[in-house]
C-alpha cells in the first residue's frame, strides 16, 4: 500500500473518531502525534490532511451540502462524511494531488469501509466538486 494511501486511511480514522466523539480533529491528531504507540506520526501527510480539512471545515461542509443533492451532512453515514471531507480538501485545496487520484482514493476508502451505495455517491459528489472547483476556491 502506498504511503499516501496509508496516510489517508489514518487521517480518515482521526476525522471519523473526532466526529463521533464530538472532538476537534486537530486536538485528536495532536494527542496521537504525542503517543509513541500511535501510527499517525508515521507519515507527515496524515497531519497535513487532518489540519487541511479542519482549516477548511466550514467551506468543505458548505460545498458538500450545496452539491449533495438532497443529502444533508447529518443524513450521510459518518464514515462517508469523513471520506468526503478528506476527498473534498484534496480536490479543492491540494494542488499536489490530481483530482482523479483524490477521487479514486476516496472511492477506494468508501468501497472498503462503507455501504454498497457509498462508492458511487462519493465518486459523484467529489466529481461534481472537481468540475465546479473554480467557483468554490
Amino acid at each position: 500500500m502506498a504511503a499516501r494511501t496509508k496516510a489517508r486511511a489514518r487521517a480518515l480514522d482521526i476525522l471519523f473518531e473526532a466526529d463521533q466523539r464530538g472532538l476537534n480533529a486537530v486536538t485528536l491528531l495532536d494527542e496521537r502525534l504525542g503517543d509513541p504507540e500511535s501510527r499517525a506520526g508515521n507519515n507527515p501527510y496524515t497531519a497535513e490532511l487532518v489540519r487541511g480539512v479542519v482549516a477548511k471545515w466550514g467551506d468543505i461542509n458548505a460545498a458538500l451540502t450545496d452539491y449533495s443533492q438532497g443529502w444533508t451532512l447529518e443524513r450521510m453515514p459518518a464514515v462517508d462524511r469523513a471520506i468526503l471531507r478528506l476527498g473534498a480538501w484534496e480536490v479543492l485545496w491540494n494542488d499536489e494531488i490530481p483530482d482523479a487520484v483524490a477521487i479514486s482514493e476516496a472511492v477506494a476508502l468508501a468501497t472498503e469501509l462503507s455501504t454498497d451505495e457509498s462508492p458511487s455517491f462519493v465518486n459523484g459528489l467529489l466529481g461534481r466538486l472537481a468540475e465546479v472547483k473554480a467557483t468554490i476556491v
